[in-house]
């Protein structure tokens, strides 16, 4: 097959549509099922190129949940904790193996983005991961296989029309890219950028101590900003990213977007959100939903009376400000990564508010003096890897 048509480009009235290899050779995906779009092949080919990243950095297999272009989220196949099981909502489905635990964890960072996402996983599809992709609402996978009784399990997702891609594993793109854009060609050299443990070695604050693990998540962390719509930051934690700030204009944007969403994650695993009283017939999706607008400051919008009775058994209490922040405060070793350097501390400062510990970012900003006596006021160990990474 040396081209698709799609149905149509970004939006309904951009056609016609395809994908096309130009030097007449075979395209390096089959369509096992359902007909993918122009943004469902963006999110799959970013996607891909992603969890085959990290699964060369960590020796784990991996999975990412795309939306419009960036991931949502990252991790891969450690185990998670019964508290990971239960946000997660896979407490229910027995012993996981390291892929679907990959997969839980990306889809769980932030699972209000990764409502209809686009799945990319480095290994095979096993049964246990298609039984946990079976629940969730998503637009399609790719990966390089299926296990028989995986694909038959997926390909009853959408009434059968759930897009579902083989990628050649062994494809390799040529070394210059070429996008067009108002009609005219740009070209570049693909970026080859291999991240591993030398690009951490540059330790430019007071504490020089990054441990093996702190490591795993930078490099989780950097692979995924590596694919990120830039300006972009991302906080990693446990071997998955924990909050993603993509497309800001500004870098404290960025450093606040994805500390809200790494506050987010873990206030979920407050007793007072893990025990919320949810009636029998609320979904996955309402529960996260309501989870979100419980933990923010509109948490009336579900705890009114006459409103709290649509959602729960009995009415919760407020999770009030200063119990979210005592909380908050117990959250530490947090990795941080940033597509390109810190101009300011006070994006240091919004990142020790969700307890990183560990950064990873470009450096070479006048201010590189600020930002570095920031970090050493905090205690936290910084790396300069003197490598952009922005993407567009």
């Amino acid at each position: 097959m040396n081209e698709f048509l799609l149905k149509y480009g970004c939006n309904p009235n951009q056609k016609p549509s395809r994908v096309f290899m130009k030097d007449g050779s075979e395209l390096p995906i089959e369509i096992l099922c359902g007909k993918p779009g122009y943004i469902n092949l963006l999110d799959a080919f970013n996607g891909w190129q992603l969890v085959k990243e990290l699964k060369k950095a960590t020796g784990l297999p991996a999975a990412t949940s795309f939306k419009h272009v960036s991931p949502a989220g990252a991790a891969v196949g450690l185990p998670l904790s019964d508290v990971e099981r239960k946000i997660y909502w896979v407490d229910d489905m027995g012993e996981l193996s390291a892929l679907a635990s990959a997969y839980a964890r990306a889809r769980g960072a932030d699972r209000m983005s990764s409502f209809g996402d686009f799945i990319s996983l480095s290994d095979v599809c096993d049964v246990a991961t298609a039984k946990l992709i079976k629940r969730e609402v998503s637009d399609g996978i790719i990966a390089p296989g299926y296990e028989p009784e995986a694909l038959e399990i997926l390909k009853g997702k959408k009434k059968g029309n759930y897009c579902i891609i083989k990628i050649d594993e062994n494809y390799t793109p040529a070394p210059v890219e070429q996008k067009d854009v108002f009609g005219v060609t740009f070209e570049q050299g693909r970026n080859e950028l291999v991240i591993d443990d030398e690009l951490f070695a540059d330790v430019v604050t007071d504490n020089k101590e990054i441990p093996e693990s702190a490591k795993i998540d930078l490099a989780i962390a950097m692979i995924t900003l590596k694919y990120t719509q830039s300006n972009s930051v991302c906080y990693a934690k446990g071997g998955q990213a924990i909050g993603i700030g993509a497309g800001q204009q500004s870098r404290i944007h960025c450093t606040r977007l994805a500390g809200g969403k790494a506050d987010n994650w873990y206030l979920r695993q407050n007793p007072k959100v893990l025990n919320l009283p949810f009636k029998d017939n609320i979904g996955r999706a309402d529960r996260d939903n309501t989870i979100d607008v419980y933990m923010s400051d509109d948490y009336m919008d579900v705890l009114a009376d006459g409103t709290w009775e649509n959602f729960f058994t009995e009415k919760p209490e407020v999770f009030t400000r200063e119990e979210k922040r005592a909380w908050l405060d117990t959250l530490t070793d947090v990795s941080l990564g940033s597509d390109a350097f810190f101009p300011f501390g006070d994006n240091i400062e919004r990142a020790h508010r969700s307890g990183v510990k560990y950064i990873a970012q470009p450096g070479g900003s006048i201010r590189d003096d600020n930002v570095i006596e920031t970090c050493n006021k905090y205690g936290m160990a910084m790396c300069f890897t003197k490598i952009r990474l922005f993407h567009h």
